[in-house]
Formats: structure tokens, sequence, C-alpha cells
């Protein structure tokens, strides 16, 4: 009896982490409902033993909140291994980097066209805007009637403290 409950566990644990690790929608991630859905009432234990699990390898699983009732869990690297890691250009990190700076520093929420402003004084303008539409649609930052804050992925994979230490130190 007690193997068969062993087996059981050890099934959904695999079946989790298939879900969070293999990206099937636009958002990478998977809604709690989905994970309730596919592995019953008691995910939350199932997600604690994989976290358990996925630490020894470098990574966790993150639970984030979107809004009212949208919580939503995602696999990130615990400690970053390598600048190269995020996939993204030199340019394409200092563009990200001083945006969440600029948004931070007035306190959560800045003006669109002030971004833009302040980042084409260092950048093309016309990579500054596509930077800024990439960002927001892969949820770094959010907008709302011309207004940009930190997005959800921000909050998941950026350590704000440690970003505004690293640009006030150097």
């Amino acid at each position: 009896m007690e193997q068969e409950e062993r087996e059981r566990a050890e099934r959904k644990v695999k079946k989790a982490a298939q879900l969070l690790l293999f990206r099937r929608h636009r958002t990478p991630g998977v809604k709690a409902w989905e994970l309730k859905k596919a592995l019953g009432d008691d995910y939350m234990e199932i997600i604690e033993i994989l976290n358990s699990i996925l630490l020894k390898l470098g990574m966790e699983v993150r639970r984030i909140s979107e809004g009212s009732d949208n919580e939503r869990f995602v696999v990130v690297l615990k400690d970053l291994l390598t600048d190269k890691a995020s996939g993204l250009r030199i340019d394409d990190v200092a563009i990200l980097s001083a945006s969440l700076a600029y948004i931070i520093a007035k306190q959560g929420k800045a003006s669109r066209k002030s971004v833009e402003d302040f980042l084409a004084e260092k950048f093309p303008r016309r990579r500054v805007i596509r930077a800024l539409e990439r960002y927001i649609v892969q949820g770094y930052l959010r907008e709302d009637e011309n207004l940009l804050y930190i997005g959800w992925r921000t909050r998941v994979e950026v350590d704000s403290k440690t970003l505004m230490d690293l640009i006030l130190t150097s």
C-alpha cells in the first residue's frame, strides 16, 4: 500500500516537472488552476517536493500573483550561473536594467514617454521603442494608460535590491 502511494507521488512530481519546465503557452509557467486540475487538490505538496529536487540543481519554483485569484508558478534559476543564461544581448540587458532602475526610482511607475526619452539619450530611439514593446509582451514591464510599471516577470526573475545596489556602486 505504501509503495503504491510513493509511486503515485513520483508520477505526480514528474508530471509537475513536465508542466513547469516545458513551455506550452506564450507566457512561461503554469497557472494554479492548471496544476490543481492535472495533479489534484494536493498540488502544493507536490510542488514543494519538486522544489526540493530543483534546489539541488540550482533552480526553484516561484509562486507569483497576477491579480486577485490568478496565481502562476514558474521555475527560475536560484543563482545566476553565467552571464549568457539570459540569452539577451548586452545592450538589451542595459535597456531593461536602465528601464527598471528608472521606474523604481520614480516609485514604481513612470510615463512611457519619459522612459523613452531617458533611454534615447544612450540608445537609438527605434531600438528603445522595440525593446520596450518586447519587454511589455514578455512581462518584464507592464503598461497601463501610457504609464510603465514593473511587470510580473521582473518580480520573479530580477532581484531589484541587487540591481539598484549594482547601479549605485558603479
